[in-house]
């Protein structure tokens, strides 16, 4: 509460919309499966002295004074990790996750060697080697894809270009897919080609620790993350090396640690390390195990609910935190801009997202991503999924009508009214009242 009344005089302005902000997280109903809480605790360590502190380097060997302190928060954070993933080695240093994941090609790749990743329209992520980003431009990118019937990752499709291609990384992991990872098929395929095999499990770190996801601790060379998420901790991302990662090259700990420092940050944020360091301390608890399993559980009860009121859903359900809808049946091609905003208006935020076979485009894409780890983490069960499920619902078949107009030049005008008219929608406002005395029960750390 001191930081904020300080805050207040030194600058109303940021404190007015960071109290906009909070209202907001605390009225509504946060369904981007990236999101989440963090505790307390986390928070504190954010906003701790620690800021003020410069550590280029890494434990014991720092190019600046005074960091006796850091070296041991560090290390704490480390061997925290560690233990929690079961790896071998871990870096807790990268800002954030495309940071990470940039860091293991600058590891084991040189410009222009073949990658593989799954394209991102079909659910992977930008960094795993999608033509607009850095991965995609400065190395020869190889897209593998779902099958578009039931969103599953295409063996068939994947075993073929990496024999023909030979890649010299393959990533695993995605932003939107609804089943488990399946490491060990990748593990077998990586083999066959003499490939790295990295594991980008930013979405689903929490589940691994909570034994809800399995591990690829025993598939991967390279395991990278996020510490958000199903993490429940600040925004940072750590890269992990795993036995088998050492056995492939007993050097790949030093090439990671050399990747990131110097080779693509400074100092690394010492209040994110002790905040993470925190994360993973409440990660190793009994409650957390419990807190994961649940996340699941939320995500198939909305999932089955979702369905029983006729929703298309990926993959028919999920096998972990996140549901995909596909809207085609509902709007049409384009229609995850309006269940986005509808559903924003009533107070649930989820994220537009493409679906396996898009047809429109990323930026009008024609599904909705919705996940549970934010709601699960406010003490959300089973009971509460089918009151949001119900809520959805009736959002959704309040905008019904509207469909993205074929004709881009006509897009603009018809966005724009029907923005006007989505907020003078009484069932829709009506539902975000609901809603709002609905979340106001329920604390948003509840873990």
């Amino acid at each position: 509460m001191n930081g904020i009344k300080n805050l207040s005089k030194t600058d109303p302005e940021i404190t007015y919309w960071i109290k906009k902000e909070a209202k907001r997280q605390k009225e509504g109903l946060e369904m981007i499966p990236s999101e989440n809480y963090v505790s307390p605790a986390v928070l504190e360590a954010m906003g701790s002295i620690l800021t003020n502190k410069y550590s280029e380097g890494y434990p014991h060997k720092r190019y600046y004074g005074g960091n006796d302190n850091i070296d041991e928060i560090e290390t704490i954070a480390q061997k925290r990790a560690k233990k929690l993933f079961k790896v071998e080695h871990v870096n807790v240093q990268p800002y954030s996750g495309s940071p990470a994941n940039l860091a293991v090609y600058l590891a084991v790749c040189q410009p222009g060697d073949t990658i593989m990743g799954l394209d991102l329209t079909h659910g992977g992520h930008l960094t795993h080697g999608w033509k607009v980003s850095a991965t995609g431009i400065f190395y020869k990118s190889i897209q593998y894809h779902v099958v578009n019937s039931d969103g599953k990752i295409d063996f068939v499709e994947l075993r073929k270009l990496a024999r023909n291609y030979k890649p010299k990384l393959i990533w695993v992991g995605a932003t939107a897919y609804v089943y488990q990872f399946p490491f060990k098929e990748l593990s077998d395929i990586a083999a066959e080609c003499g490939a790295y095999l990295a594991a980008d499990i930013a979405h689903v770190a929490g589940l691994v620790i909570a034994g809800a996801h399995p591990s690829p601790a025993k598939y991967a060379h390279i395991i990278t993350t996020t510490t958000h998420k199903t993490l429940r901790g600040p925004r940072g991302a750590m890269i992990m090396v795993t036995k088998k990662g050492i056995v492939k090259d007993a050097e790949l700990p030093d090439k990671i640690d050399r990747s990131i420092f110097p080779g693509l940050q400074g100092g690394p944020h010492d209040h994110t390390t002790a905040a993470i360091a925190v994360a993973l301390k409440e990660a190793s608890r009994v409650s957390f195990k419990k807190y994961g399993k649940q996340i699941v559980k939320n995500a198939k009860m909305l999932a089955k609910e979702l369905i029983r009121y006729g929703f298309k859903l990926v993959g028919n359900g999920t096998e972990n935190h996140m549901n995909l809808l596909d809207l085609t049946p509902f709007f049409g091609p384009g229609g995850g801009f309006f269940a986005q905003y509808a559903l924003e208006t009533a107070g649930i935020t989820v994220n537009k997202n493409t679906i396996p076979g898009e047809p429109s485009s990323p930026f009008y894409p024609s599904g909705i991503r919705i996940g549970t780890p934010a709601l699960t983490t406010r003490g959300f069960k089973e009971k509460e999924m089918k009151k949001v499920a119900f809520w959805m619902k009736e959002a959704l078949e309040a905008v019904k009508e509207y469909k993205l107009p074929q004709n881009k030049e006509d897009r603009k005008a018809y966005l724009d009214k029907f923005k006007k008219k989505v907020h003078a929608n009484k069932k829709l406002l009506k539902i975000k009242n609901e809603v709002k005395k609905f979340a106001s029960k329920y604390p948003i750390f509840a873990g």
